[in-house]
């Protein structure tokens, strides 16, 4: 077993063997955990997101990470169940995303956003989540979601499946920003970077 102990709260990688699975487990308040504490967490999980997500067909899911990071770390926002996300975008993405406008921001068609998930669940076990993508198709295409598609992967590569209406009821409410939530703000990159 290896252990790795940060600060007041811990991520311990437990090493798999030919008949146990890899682990993530979060000692302590999963809420409270410092950036040391959560890039402990992602680096135990990192190898094994991509893994899942590319078992399947999706097209973004073996390119996304070689995509503009957003943040410099995962971090807890809120929506997405409250889990620790990182956000990917494209080359045609970048540009306006890492502006980080409430308002005026538009990202051309073509654009796309790549949100890596991890969830901690009973006992401070982490699994993956989710990748959850935003693909900008244009309004001729997507009338009723802003000109957006959503879709998503699951952690063993096979599509999610939900309404379009799940996802962009959720997204209007930045209407205003082309319905783009961002990382927390102590963690967003900068455009310079």
């Amino acid at each position: 077993m290896i252990r790795t102990f940060i600060a007041a709260s811990a991520v311990i990688c437990i090493a798999g063997t030919a008949h146990a699975a890899d682990a993530c487990v979060i000692e302590g308040d999963h809420w409270e955990l410092d950036d040391a504490s959560v890039a402990a967490l992602y680096d135990c999980m990192s190898a094994r997101m991509v893994t899942g997500y590319t078992k399947g067909d999706d097209p973004v899911a073996p390119i996304y990470r070689d995509w503009t990071q957003t943040a410099t770390r995962a971090a807890v926002a809120g929506a997405h169940g409250e889990r620790f996300l990182l956000t990917f975008a494209n080359d045609i993405a970048a540009p306006e995303y890492l502006k980080f406008a409430s308002e005026g921001v538009e990202i051309p068609v073509g654009g796309v956003l790549a949100k890596e998930s991890i969830k901690i669940g009973k006992e401070g076990k982490a699994r993956i989540g989710p990748l959850f993508i935003m693909t900008k198709v244009g309004l001729d295409d997507a009338p009723d979601t802003g000109g957006w598609l959503y879709s998503g992967v699951q952690p063993n590569g096979k599509p999610l499946k939900f309404k379009q209406a799940f996802c962009h009821d959720c997204h209007a409410g930045w209407e205003s920003q082309d319905a783009l939530a961002y990382p927390l703000e102590e963690v967003r990159v900068s455009a310079t970077q």
